[in-house]
C-alpha cells in the first residue's frame, strides 16, 4: 500500500510569539526574515493563548538567540514589545507536492538515466489525482519564458488547475509561465490594494496579480505579451467572475504604459474580457479593514470597443466631487451578512494609477525607461503611483548597485526605495521586490 506520510517534510523552525495586535508591525520590521512557502502562512494561532499569535520566521534562521537578524531589526522589535522565541515545526504533507493533476520535476543530472522509472512510479502511485509526469529540460531562453518540459508519463496534455488563496487559474505549462512558489508574494502585494483603487500589471502572465486585485475591488489594466497568457488571462478573469473589472491587454510593455497615458476621446480597439454588454462583477468578497466602507455588488455596462485605456464606468454609479463614482443601487445578498460596498475610480489611465506591477525579474529593471516623460502633468489627478518593480540580486551586487541602474532606466532620483525578499532562486541569487513611488521629475511638462 501506497504509505503518503513517506512523502511528509518536517521543518523545524523558530517562531515569535507577539500581541495579536501588534502582528502587522512586527511583519514590517521582519520583511525577508519570516517563512516564505506557496500556501504556508507565516502567522499563525498560538495554541497557548488567544491574544498572541506565533510569526513564523525563515528556516535561514537558525538560532534561538536570533543572531541571524540584522540588530537593527532587532532593536525595532524590542521596542515594538517583548517577544518571546519558541520552536515551532510545519510538516509538508504528500499533497504540498503536486500542482493540478500534473506533477512538475526538475531532475538533477544524476537522476536523468532514472527519470523514466521514477515517474512512472509516481504515476501509478497517484493515478488518477496526477494524470501526467514532466521534468522541466534545459534552460528559460525564449522571448515569453516559458520551460521547455518533457513528458515522462501519462496523457501529454499540458492544461490543468491551480488555487491560490480563493482564486482559480487555469493554464497550460507549455504555454505560459507559473511559479507557485510565488503564491505568498502574490497575497503579499495585493493586500497593499484598497477598493475602488486602480491597478496596472505590465507582465500580468494568466493573472496571478491581476485577478485578486479585481477581486479586491480594484479596476486592474493587464498587460501581456504572450498571447496564450492573455487567452488564459481572460479565462481566468471569467472563471473567478472579475472580468467586469479588468481590461486585458497584448503588446509589448513599453508600448502598453506609452498608449495608456495617452489622453484621447477617440476609440480605439480595447481589449476587455468582457464579451457581454451587461453582467454582474465581483467587487470584492470579504472584508478590507483598512477600506472602512460598505461594500457591494455592482452591475456594469461594458462596451466590446472601447478606446485603450478608456473609461470603464459601471453602470448605476455617479461621478462625485473628487472624481470617484459611487454606486447608486443596491443588491440583496444571499447571507444575512451585509455585502461590502466599494468605490470605483471613474479617472482615466492618464489621470491616476495607483499602483503598477513589473513581474519580470530578469529585465523588468529595463522596462522603467517607460514612465519617463510620459505622464502629463495638467490632467493628472492626485499622488504618483506606487511602482513595485521585481528583480534578481546576486551575491556580487548590492541594493545600491540596483537601485543605481533603476535610476539610470528611469532617468531620475528614486526617493525611498524598498526592498523586499521574495524568495532564493539559486544559493547565490535572490528574488527581490522594489518599491517606490514614481518621481514626479518623471512627469511631463506643458507642450
Amino acid at each position: 500500500m501506497f504509505d503518503e506520510s513517506k512523502f511528509d517534510v518536517n521543518l523545524k523552525l523558530w517562531a515569535l510569539r507577539i500581541p495579536r495586535e501588534l502582528c502587522k508591525s512586527a511583519t514590517r520590521i521582519l520583511n525577508g526574515y519570516m517563512l516564505n512557502m506557496p500556501r504556508i502562512k507565516p502567522i499563525t494561532e498560538d495554541p497557548a493563548c488567544e491574544k498572541t499569535r506565533l510569526v513564523i520566521l525563515s528556516e535561514n534562521v537558525k538560532n534561538s538567540d536570533l543572531s541571524d537578524i540584522p540588530d537593527e531589526k532587532l532593536n525595532q522589535l524590542k521596542k515594538l514589545s517583548e517577544v518571546e522565541v519558541v520552536p515551532h515545526s510545519v510538516t509538508l504533507g504528500y499533497s504540498y507536492w503536486s500542482a493540478g493533476h500534473i506533477a512538475h520535476l526538475n531532475l538533477h543530472d544524476e537522476l536523468l538515466p532514472f527519470k523514466d522509472v521514477i515517474a512512472k512510479v509516481i504515476y501509478d502511485k497517484n493515478y488518477p489525482r496526477i494524470k501526467t509526469i514532466v521534468n522541466k529540460v534545459g534552460t528559460i531562453s525564449n522571448e515569453f519564458r516559458v520551460p521547455n518540459f518533457e513528458v515522462l508519463a501519462g496523457e501529454n496534455g499540458m492544461e490543468t488547475e491551480v488555487k491560490q488563496y480563493g482564486a482559480r487559474f487555469k493554464l497550460d505549462y507549455s504555454l505560459v509561465y507559473w511559479n507557485s512558489r510565488l503564491e505568498h508574494e502574490h497575497m503579499r502585494i495585493s493586500s497593499l490594494f484598497k477598493p475602488g483603487e486602480t491597478v496596472c500589471d505590465m507582465f500580468a502572465g494568466i493573472g496571478p496579480f491581476a485577478i485578486p486585485a479585481a477581486q479586491k475591488g480594484c479596476f486592474v489594466y493587464a498587460n501581456d505579451l504572450n498571447p496564450d497568457s492573455v487567452r488564459y488571462l481572460k479565462i481566468n478573469a471569467k472563471f473567478n467572475k472579475v472580468d467586469e473589472l479588468i481590461c486585458v491587454h497584448n503588446m509589448d510593455a513599453r508600448e502598453f504604459i506609452s498608449q495608456l497615458m495617452v489622453v484621447s476621446t477617440c476609440e480605439g480597439n480595447l481589449q476587455p474580457v468582457a464579451d457581454e454588454k451587461t453582467k454582474e462583477a465581483v467587487a470584492s468578497r470579504g472584508e478590507d479593514k483598512d477600506a472602512g466602507v460598505r461594500r457591494e455588488e455592482i452591475r456594469a455596462n461594458a462596451s466590446i470597443n472601447e478606446p485603450l485605456g478608456a473609461d470603464k464606468k459601471p453602470s448605476g454609479l455617479s461621478k462625485t466631487e473628487n472624481g470617484v463614482g459611487k454606486d447608486c443601487k443596491t443588491t440583496e445578498g444571499n447571507t444575512n451578512k451585509k455585502l461590502k460596498q466599494t468605490l470605483l475610480p471613474i479617472a482615466k489611465p492618464w489621470e491616476h494609477i495607483d499602483h503598477v506591477i513589473m513581474n519580470l525579474p530578469a529585465s523588468a529593471l529595463e522596462f522603467l525607461d517607460a514612465f519617463s516623460n510620459v505622464i502629463q502633468r495638467k490632467y493628472w489627478k492626485g499622488t504618483l503611483p506606487l511602482i513595485h518593480c521585481y528583480c534578481f540580486i546576486r551575491a556580487s551586487e548590492t541594493t545600491e548597485s540596483i537601485i543605481a541602474e533603476a535610476e539610470t532606466a528611469l532617468k531620475f532620483h528614486i526617493e525611498d526605495p524598498v526592498f523586499h525578499k521574495v524568495r532564493d532562486v539559486a544559493p547565490n541569487k535572490a528574488m527581490y521586490c522594489l518599491s517606490f513611488r514614481l518621481p514626479e521629475a518623471c512627469l511631463r511638462q506643458e507642450d
